[in-house]
């Protein structure tokens, strides 16, 4: 006999027929397998599959509307054709006006977004002007440009839109990245100073985003699903010298609102965006696509936001979606716990959030007012 069965033959040591002893040790060690196969295979699970529903019972607020007007200071509505979809889930959210950053200089796309936008709802929709850095090596590029967004400016564009390429992908010819800093955008920053309109300005990325995609990488399932939005390794700048870039544009042009997307892109260390409004009156921050981050800190968050409240506005980055809106609404508005925030955009961590209650005259502000002051509306 195998010596592997013996253990099992003792155990079976029970009252009854001695003969049957074998017969039950058999059994009790193919039972005892088929329970360790199954467990082995149940701990194989992926952490990419790995799904887990909580067993907390906490509870539930719903907010269908929020308690003020509300004004989304950060959007993408570039698809033009679902301009009367983004139209119906706004009203079902109750959100009064919508600001889309998509207002592309080139091809002087930034028209014919007025034009559609207009024609759907004509102060339902506020858009921004894109510069156009493919020229930004041409003589007198940021003259040229400025006078562009001058121009835009008289059809209706309220504002001026930084995307994230620019100090981090974008190159000129010498083949190096253009800086945030670069002299040549300079009349661009003056200009929207001159025109009185902010400029909303997205640099850098979520922290993680910036460190190797493995076991220690919090955002692996985001970063997994989305490879190319890594920027970890020496053929990107690193976060801190572009956000360094940016805060000597900010002091460079006090005449200038700017407005940090993402909560000034650095929502993990709030202690630090502080120090930045602080020392710069012409900064703002928005919250979009980072309650997520906001949520998971909820006793800094809420002291951050009623310290800032007359410097943050509200903002999703997510196409209008009556639902996406609800979940903003329950985390600034209810104490709700441990809650999903991957509805208001994508899933990003895996972590809950927690509401923050803010008060009423917070919520006012950052809901609609601040975002009228800034825009001139």
């Amino acid at each position: 006999m195998m010596d592997w069965f013996k253990p099992f033959l003792h155990q079976s040591s029970i009252q009854g027929d001695l003969s049957m002893r074998p017969l039950t040790g058999f059994v009790f060690c193919a039972t005892a397998f088929l329970h360790a196969l199954a467990v082995a295979q149940t701990y194989d699970l992926k952490l990419l599959d790995w799904q887990p529903k909580s067993q907390l019972v906490v509870k539930e607020t719903q907010i269908l509307k929020p308690k003020f007007p509300v004004i989304d200071i950060h959007n993408h509505l570039g698809n033009l054709q679902n301009t009367k979809t983004y139209l119906e889930e706004m009203d079902k959210a109750g959100i009064w006006k919508c600001v889309s950053l998509d207002g592309r200089s080139a091809a002087d796309f930034y028209r014919e977004h007025l034009r559609v936008s207009q024609s759907v709802a004509k102060d339902r929709f506020l858009i921004f002007f894109a510069p156009d850095f493919s020229k930004i090596d041409e003589p007198d590029f940021g003259i040229r440009e400025a006078k562009r967004l001058e121009e835009a400016v008289k059809l209706g564009i309220k504002g001026m839109k930084i995307f994230k390429s620019l100090g981090l992908t974008l190159k000129d010819k010498s083949g190096k990245p253009v800086p945030v800093d670069d002299p040549r955008i300079d009349p661009l920053w003056a200009k929207c100073g001159e025109l009185g309109i902010p400029v909303e300005i997205h640099v850098s990325d979520p922290n993680a985003f910036f460190t190797p995609i493995d076991r220690f990488n919090e955002r692996y399932d985001e970063l997994a699903a989305h490879p190319n939005w890594s920027f970890y390794g020496e053929q990107y700048p690193a976060k801190e010298e572009i956000l360094a870039q940016r805060n000597r544009v900010i002091a460079r042009h006090p005449k200038t609102v700017f407005i940090g997307a993402h909560v000034g892109n650095l929502p993990e260390e709030l202690h630090r965006v502080a120090m930045w409004l602080d020392s710069y009156p012409n900064f703002y921050v928005d919250i979009d696509a980072r309650i997520n981050e906001l949520g998971r800190q909820p006793y800094t968050a809420r002291k951050f936001l009623i310290q800032y409240q007359d410097r943050v506005l509200f903002g999703t980055d997510t196409a209008p979606n009556a639902e996406s809106y609800k979940i903003y609404y329950r985390f600034l508005e209810t104490d709700d716990e441990y809650f999903d925030p991957a509805g208001g955009h994508h899933l990003q961590g895996r972590w809950m959030i927690y509401g923050l209650y803010l008060p009423d005259t917070v919520l006012e502000k950052l809901y609609y007012k601040n975002a009228v002051r800034l825009l001139n509306l």
